[in-house]
């Protein structure tokens, strides 16, 4: 009874591990099936992943690159515009060059400065004073042939009928006033002294120049007028007042530029108008000394008219 026992447990046993087996062969397998599916599933995620993360670089890259391209394409169209307006301005700029360079070959001329001077005076006469007010080119000085460029006419103090002229001539030291302004932007104190000194006496000597060839009271004013054809100039004489006082003392010459002398202009052109009113204002004493005498006669006519109508009313 007990060997029946023990090969009865004995094959339960067999049994038990022969069924434990076979559940956990069936288990690893649903495992392996299970993980197989994972994977697959997993690797077919990855892959998809993968794929739409291709896309969305391709994707990226067409936009980013059409981008990159239209702003390369705008940087390089704002850049050759820029580069044509520079290519622009440096042919414009070579033009002004080339005529710089043609004014300055011309303003080298000595006689060309002189014209460039005079025609500048010409136009401040023109816009101020009337024709009749002044001359051009006039011998001022008797026994003389020297012409002064402009002569204003003032009127005379015991007829206004008569004249005296103002010569005015104008000046240009272009070279010695340039060798100053070099002088200033090298900074070298002993050359900008000699230029200056140099600028004092050139303008003494058309102070000279003006004072001998065109200046002969009573004939003419007993002073003339220097015109310098640009304020810097007028001005770095003007600075020199030692110069000024020379040239007003010695020469009898007052030095002026464009802006100056319009101003003298405009003074002269008011003493015109006062010294014409005072003519037409003596006309119209005239005019009126001759209106009352004619109503002295008109008075004595009628007196005479009144007693003729009492003599015939008596």
């Amino acid at each position: 009874m007990a060997r029946e026992n023990r090969d009865e447990l004995t094959r339960s046993m067999i049994e038990f591990r022969d069924t434990f087996e076979r559940g956990i062969l069936s288990f690893n397998q649903l495992q392996r099936e299970k993980f197989a599916a994972l994977e697959e599933k997993h690797r077919l995620m990855v892959a998809n992943t993968e794929k739409r993360l291709e896309e969305i670089r391709i994707t990226v890259d067409e936009k980013l690159q059409k981008t990159l391209n239209e702003r390369i394409g705008q940087s390089f169209r704002l850049v050759t515009d820029q580069l044509e307006n520079v290519q622009k301005g440096l042919g414009e700029m070579q033009t002004l060059a080339q005529d710089v360079g043609g004014l300055k070959r011309v303003i080298s001329n000595v006689k060309t400065r002189g014209i460039i001077g005079e025609i500048q005076l010409s136009m401040l006469l023109e816009q101020i004073l009337a024709p009749e007010q002044y001359e051009a080119n006039v011998k001022t000085r008797k026994g003389s042939d020297a012409l002064v460029e402009f002569a204003v006419k003032l009127p005379g103090k015991d007829n206004m009928l008569d004249y005296v002229y103002l010569p005015i001539d104008a000046k240009f030291p272009k070279d010695i006033y340039e060798q100053l302004l070099d002088a200033y932007d090298s900074s070298d104190p002993a050359t900008i002294e000699s230029a200056g000194k140099l600028l004092e006496v050139t303008i003494k000597k058309m102070a000279k120049d003006i004072s001998d060839k065109y200046m002969d009271p009573p004939f003419t004013t007993d002073f003339g007028i220097m015109f310098l054809p640009f304020e810097g100039m007028y001005a770095e004489v003007v600075r020199r007042s030692s110069l000024l006082d020379e040239l007003q003392r010695t020469y009898k010459v007052v030095v002026t530029g464009p802006t100056t002398l319009a101003a003298i202009l405009n003074s002269l052109q008011m003493g015109f108008r006062t010294l014409a009113i005072q003519k037409h204002s003596g006309e119209v004493w005239h005019i009126l000394g001759a209106v009352k005498k004619e109503f002295e006669k008109m008075g004595g006519m009628l007196e005479k008219a009144q007693r003729n109508l009492h003599t015939a009313s008596g």
